[in-house]
């Protein structure tokens, strides 16, 4: 974890590394054994896999695919946006608000984050995400997945929801393929 300071303010930074670690931890993975997985000598293997997670090491496109591999996460999961600090995040934001429409509005005096129903296209696939994403969010509340099953689906998405839709419209298919015509 890095620390800066951002108008006097201490600012805690996570880096891919710490992604990495964080993953590795939620598997239950050493880092022998992460490293071992991914194609480094056994000797070595822990070694190299402490120099990425502390950021001594930074790693290439080509190994981050091959840690979300062995990690069974996207890729994604292990990238971290420029979202390392307030400022950082607010800029994010402010980019996503040009790009996708997101907008800051109030509903009963709590603040929150809309999408721009006028940017119709992004509108409609950006819905789709964040509905998918408070469906999840809403089993975990309920009980009925566990925290580990959540975190599975988010550092998995969208391939987790691709194969959910997937098996949805072959089970109607099938359901439909086995009703007697008339």
């Amino acid at each position: 974890m890095l620390l800066t300071r951002v108008n006097g303010q201490e600012l805690v930074i996570m880096a891919i590394g710490e992604r990495i670690k964080f993953i590795r931890n939620l598997r239950g993975m050493t880092q022998k054994y992460l490293g071992i997985a991914i194609g480094f000598d056994e000797k070595t293997a822990d070694i190299r896999m402490a120099q990425y997670e502390s950021g001594t090491r930074t790693p290439k496109e080509k190994l981050v695919t091959g840690l979300a591999n062995a990690l069974e996460v996207s890729p994604k999961a292990l990238d971290v946006p420029e979202i390392d600090s307030h400022i950082g995040l607010i800029h994010t934001l402010f980019a996503i608000e040009d790009l996708y429409g997101l907008k800051i509005n109030s509903i009963d005096g709590e603040l929150c984050l809309t999408l721009d129903k006028t940017k119709t296209t992004t509108y409609l696939s950006m819905f789709d995400m964040f509905n998918a994403w408070q469906h999840e969010a809403e089993k975990l509340k309920r009980g009925e997945i566990t925290k580990e099953g959540y975190d599975d689906w988010r550092y998995n998405y969208p391939r987790i929801e691709a194969e959910r839709i997937k098996a949805q419209l072959d089970a109607r298919r099938a359901e439909k393929n086995a009703k007697p015509t008339e």
